[in-house]
């Protein structure tokens, strides 16, 4: 596939790698999905013991970005198209850039679980490829009509083992499944080009000068051989697409010298500019309800980065350094994986210890580490 150099014209968007000596801002972003939810639950933010718009303080503290998951038919009615409209509304009230994840499912989605939406369930590959298309079409299409339209879409989310299974999944057992996974990849990326097109969908969206980034997501941040094989294999397949997406949370994905190692390779093998699409750390390893926290034991933790505000800003800093010195300029970017998933009354956080906002909803200062411009150590 042929590597774009340079951003599209009137774009400010990190698109392909850069010509050398042009500056690209860096994207310090957030995944906020979980904020209607826990405001409509009565959660509240503070900065400086005064209430204030989670959004707002994020925007105050230099992010840039917000990614927002998008299930098809939630049980719980969040993330749905309705929910994410209005939350686009307000990033880009901001001035904010937004980037749109999309699940292709009604629940959450990962290497583990790729679960079709309930509605495309009995659907022939065929028309599975069309309402993937469709889909993702008619969302893009109305966030463009409202002038939301997202910098970013990300088709599919920790995809490692592919989408919508069995019909699009690959891995052990399913080797031979790569072309009808690349086709669904395909139908989406499609989806969100032709929603682009004013003369093809009917709409508003405008389609001088309008573009949408689309961004492979997998986990396996500092896995190397892991995402050597994904991406070998989408190129092996011509799947279009403008940006690498990696999921890196050191309990699982290794040290920030594995991740260091990775990207590296990743950008000069692909010719790609790279986001760490999520990522967080803890800043206690207390709890506040009763739900079990995923992050809870010393052993989860790096060496030199304890489990305190400090240490959480610490790792952020460095992690920031990593993906900032990635060769060719192809580091564009990070976001902060539910900074805002504090505990609430009747909707209990497992998340709550890794959160860039204390038990009570006070902004910590560690979340200026996701903005803020420092000398670049070395990782550990």
């Amino acid at each position: 596939m042929p590597d774009s150099t340079s951003p599209t014209p009137g774009s400010s968007l990190p698109v392909g790698s850069v010509s050398p000596g042009e500056t690209i801002p860096f994207i310090n972003g957030v995944d906020a999905s979980f904020l209607q939810q826990i405001e409509e639950h009565g959660g509240k933010y503070y900065e400086n013991g005064v209430p204030k718009d989670a959004l707002q303080i994020f925007r105050d503290h230099g992010i840039n970005y917000v990614r927002l998951r998008v299930w098809n038919r939630p049980s719980s009615g969040y993330n749905d198209l309705a929910h994410t409209l209005a939350m686009a509304r307000r990033v880009k009230s901001l001035g904010m850039g937004l980037l749109i994840d999309f699940h292709y499912s009604d629940t959450w989605a990962d290497p583990g679980h790729q679960t079709k939406p309930a509605a495309w369930a009995g659907l022939p590959f065929n028309e599975l490829e069309k309402a993937v298309h469709d889909y993702t079409c008619e969302v893009v299409t109305a966030l463009g009509n409202q002038n939301t339209l997202p910098e970013i879409v990300q088709i599919g989310n920790e995809i490692t083992s592919g989408i919508l299974w069995n019909d699009g999944r690959v891995g052990k057992g399913y080797e031979d499944n790569w072309p009808r996974f690349a086709a669904l990849l395909k139908a989406a990326a499609g989806g969100v080009k032709d929603a682009l097109r004013a003369e093809t969908t009917g709409t508003s969206v405008p389609s001088a000068g309008a573009h949408t980034a689309v961004m492979l997501h997998i986990d396996a941040g500092g896995n190397n051989a892991t995402c050597r094989w994904f991406f070998d294999k989408v190129m092996e397949q011509e799947v279009p697409f403008d940006l690498i997406g990696l999921s890196y949370y050191p309990w699982w994905h290794g040290s920030l010298t594995d991740l260091q190692d990775n990207v590296n390779d990743l950008a000069s093998r692909y010719r790609r500019r790279i986001v760490v699409v999520e990522t967080a750390y803890p800043w206690t390893l207390g709890w506040y309800d009763g739900t079990h926290n995923l992050v809870g034991r010393e052993e989860q933790l790096l060496p030199d980065y304890p489990a305190t505000v400090e240490g959480q800003r610490e790792f952020l800093k460095r992690e920031k350094g990593v993906i900032e010195s990635i060769p060719y300029s192809r580091g564009a970017g990070m976001f902060y994986w539910a900074p805002e998933y504090i505990s609430v009354p009747g909707l209990e956080s497992a998340w709550e210890n890794v959160t860039l906002f204390d038990f009570q909803g006070r902004a910590l200062s560690s979340l200026d580490a996701l903005s803020e411009d420092f000398a670049r150590p070395a990782a550990r």
